[in-house]
């Protein structure tokens, strides 16, 4: 019996060696894009800029913008629809540095230029990661 035991704490072994191997490779396949791409944060990136891409959670998406005429609001889905930053809710955060990184999280990700009128003008990006 004891010869049994010991092969079974070897499989044990293996098995959560394996699993942290293969951990850190879901995370190096994360990959960062530039919003935008050279233009940057601006309007009409939903018709545009996200055509063909593929986002998954863990993926860092970069936000560059002059921070004297723009803003970067993540917030929820209501407050996208609406163009409305909501004035006190835990799932919105409002960055003002012109080279904003945010991970992405698993299903839709949320984005709005808070400026009086750039949302209602498509300075706004919704993104789901899978």
């Amino acid at each position: 019996m004891a010869a049994g035991q010991g092969r079974g704490s070897a499989a044990l072994v293996a098995g959560l060696l394996l699993l942290c191997l293969l951990l850190p490779a879901a995370d190096a396949a994360a990959k960062t894009y530039i919003v935008g791409d050279d233009a940057g944060w601006s309007k009409n990136l939903e018709a545009t800029w996200l055509a063909g891409k593929t986002f998954y959670a863990g993926d860092v998406l970069v936000f560059k913008y002059d921070k004297e005429h723009h803003d970067l609001v993540m917030l929820g889905g209501k407050g996208y629809r609406r163009c409305q930053v909501p004035r006190h809710s835990s799932k919105s955060r409002v960055m003002r540095t012109g080279n904003d990184a945010v991970t992405l999280s698993r299903g839709n990700n949320y984005f709005i230029c808070g400026e009086p009128g750039h949302c209602k003008n498509n300075m706004k990006l919704a993104v789901k990661a899978w």
